[in-house]
């Protein structure tokens, strides 16, 4: 779907040419179709893949083709000021206006202070709580509650029946154009306060504890059986399937640091799986039907 696709040539084509682009209609043209591509959800920065380490491609060229758009935009008003009657009133590169819905695409964006930038796909049966943001070239799937003060960084890919709670903070990628975006899977929970960011990859059923915090240096320490799981040069932090996560902390060792940080007593956060997830785990996660 995103492999091969018609555009992906003329993208790089664009984006190889640099400031000789702007201008030039059909680099417009082609970005245009890439940003409606990416809100129909028919290409996305990161896609599945049985075949990789990680399950998921990088799609490079879709986030050049982001950038590329940034690149031909200019900074326009929002509304335009001869139709200053719109609540939503910002500025913005033109290429990058707020998406509108209407209700028969089935997504339920509540009012007060929510936007969603044009070039995110978001699924039918999302609910959006506001105030929240999803960040363009982000993809959120069927059935995923985004709550108040939440963000979708951009190129995220949120999976089907995610529940990202209060405050949530999901890193956004667009440069390095290489480098991988932040992957929540299906039937996720991520409680007030996470912040998910650098790449990392949250497996399917996974729970975050609210105020659990993940990175590319974040050491999480399995205490189910007894390993450490951290990121690699090759690999980003992934946290297994089912995961029960939660906020730690683990003392500093004597003799390292300052001789005064010995008597300061200080403890590094240390973000822990203390068990998977099982019927009673899944009972007191479970977003309750009535509010979708």
């Amino acid at each position: 779907m995103t492999t091969n696709h018609p555009l992906q040539a003329l993208i790089e084509r664009y984006f190889v040419a640099g400031a000789a682009a702007v201008g030039d209609p059909a680099a417009m043209a082609a970005f245009l179709d890439l940003r409606a591509a990416l809100e129909q959800g028919e290409v996305r920065a990161a896609s599945p893949d049985a075949g990789r380490p990680t399950g998921w491609r990088v799609n490079t060229w879709v986030k050049r083709g982001i950038l590329l758009g940034f690149r031909l935009g200019v900074l326009a008003d929002f509304p335009p000021a001869e139709s200053p009657s719109c609540a939503l009133s910002f500025v913005d590169k033109h290429t990058f206006p707020a998406r509108h819905f209407n209700a028969s695409e089935g997504i339920r964006l509540v009012t007060g202070g929510s936007a969603i930038r044009s070039g995110a796909y978001v699924a039918r049966g999302v609910v959006c709580a506001p105030p929240m943001y999803i960040n363009t070239g982000a993809y959120v799937d069927e059935g995923t509650m985004v709550d108040s003060h939440s963000l979708v960084g951009s190129c995220a890919q949120i999976g089907k029946r995610v529940h990202l709670s209060a405050a949530a903070q999901i890193g956004g990628v667009l440069e390095p154009v290489n480098a991988s975006p932040v992957v929540i899977e299906d039937d996720v929970l991520v409680g007030g306060n996470c912040g998910v960011y650098e790449g990392t990859i949250v497996r399917k059923g996974a729970v975050l504890a609210a105020g659990t915090i993940l990175t590319r240096g974040t050491p999480v320490f399995n205490l189910v059986d007894g390993t450490v799981l951290r990121a690699t040069d090759d690999l980003p932090l992934i946290i297994p399937k089912n995961a029960v996560v939660v906020p730690g902390a683990r003392a500093i060792g004597k003799g390292k640091g300052h001789p005064n940080a010995d008597a300061w007593g200080l403890s590094l956060y240390a973000p822990a799986i203390v068990k998977y997830r099982d019927d009673k785990t899944s009972l007191s996660t479970t977003l309750e039907d009535l509010l979708r």
